[in-house]
């Protein structure tokens, strides 16, 4: 079956290509000249660098009419291209020489225009931006480290997410202490885990002992939980600082003496403590932390601090050290109450909600 039979046309031979829609002949000389001067007023018109690109493009690039005249000169006949060259060339070179003078104007009105927007009144007042800082818990819980710093203490750090055994089994307290019920505890999920979110730094004291040689002086910085309601005086994340030392022949009267010392290097010479009989399951004997506040609002007065007491030997043992040997003593207090008392701040609310004017009243310490 033939190539006809199937509806394939036969090649047919190419004729001579048709001039483009619009082009002006390469030899008519008026249609050429209204070519430069359609270009030209497009120049004119161009009011910005953008503008200007966009007369370039119509009136000087590849499918411009005096591009496309150009490329017809190659079709015409051998006597009539030389004539067609003196009439393309010097329209074309018209049109670039205009092109470049407009871009010369545009580029200096804007540069003139970007000096007026970007000048700078130097006479006029400078803006002042507010400095940041950091926040003024850890401005005073790094105070309290370089204070135990200075006494020859180490800083430990412990995970936030802890083993209940850490955080309770071996700190002595009882499986049914009311502490450990989930109204009181954060515990994680699946139940089986025994995990929970650390109610108190202490668990930083049980992995000391056991990871460190003897004997073990170590403050205890760091953030902990418990299922408290947001008010005043309370908030469900707080930070606390524990201390805990172990060694030879230690006593209540050592326990004393450093508590002592920290007192009065947080406020001053005339600050003194009292230590009233009370229950912890860590501690024995055990007792509650006041200090006399000498600059306390309203006056001198007796504010309640913290905790303390000599390290129980349960506890000793849980880390493995023997208590016939061995004693040590421990405390704790809130790093928020320490600032609430100490710098008079009244509501926990500004603690927390990180408004910069709260900070801007300690200094903007950096």
């Amino acid at each position: 079956m033939s190539e006809t039979t199937l509806g394939t046309a036969s090649p047919q031979p190419a004729g001579p290509a048709e001039p483009a829609l619009g082009v002006p002949d390469p030899l008519d000389e008026a249609a050429v000249g209204n070519a430069v001067n359609a270009a030209l007023a497009a120049f004119a018109a161009a009011g910005n660098l953008d503008q200007l690109k966009a007369a370039r493009i119509a009136h000087t690039g590849e499918k411009s009419p005096l591009s496309l005249a150009n490329r017809e000169i190659g079709k015409l006949a051998k006597q009539d291209k030389a004539a067609a060259g003196k009439i393309i060339g010097p329209a074309r070179g018209r049109l670039n020489q205009a092109l470049a003078a407009r871009t010369e104007e545009l580029e200096a009105a804007r540069d003139a225009q970007i000096l007026v927007e970007e000048a700078v009144d130097v006479t006029a007042a400078p803006r002042r931006r507010r400095a940041g800082a950091r926040h003024p818990l850890s401005t005073l819980q790094e105070r309290v480290g370089d204070i135990f710093v200075g006494m020859g203490w180490e800083i430990a750090e412990g995970p936030e997410l802890e083993s209940e055994w850490f955080n309770f089994d071996a700190l002595n307290f009882k499986p049914d202490h009311p502490a450990r019920e989930m109204q009181d505890t954060f515990f994680v999920e699946p139940p089986q885990a025994h995990l929970l979110l650390r109610t108190h730094t202490s668990p930083v004291q049980v992995r000391s002992m056991l990871e460190r040689d003897l004997p073990v002086y170590v403050l205890c910085p760091g953030k902990v939980f418990r299922t408290d309601e947001l008010d005043a005086t309370h908030t469900p994340v707080f930070h606390q600082f524990e201390g805990l030392a172990i060694d030879k022949g230690l006593s209540m009267a050592d326990l004393r003496g450093t508590l002592e010392h920290f007192a009065r290097q947080m406020f001053g010479a005339e600050a003194s403590i009292r230590l009233r009989p009370n229950y912890f399951p860590f501690t024995e004997p055990s007792a509650e932390l006041d200090i006399w506040h000498p600059g306390a609002k309203g006056g001198p007065q007796w504010i309640e601090w913290g905790g303390c007491g000599m390290v129980h030997p349960n506890v000793l043992r849980a880390a493995g050290i023997d208590p016939e040997v061995y004693s040590g003593f421990a405390f704790g207090m809130g790093i928020e109450r320490t600032l609430m008392f100490r710098n008079e701040v009244s509501d926990m609310h500004d603690m927390i909600e990180g408004d910069v004017r709260f900070s801007e009243h300690f200094g903007m310490e950096i």
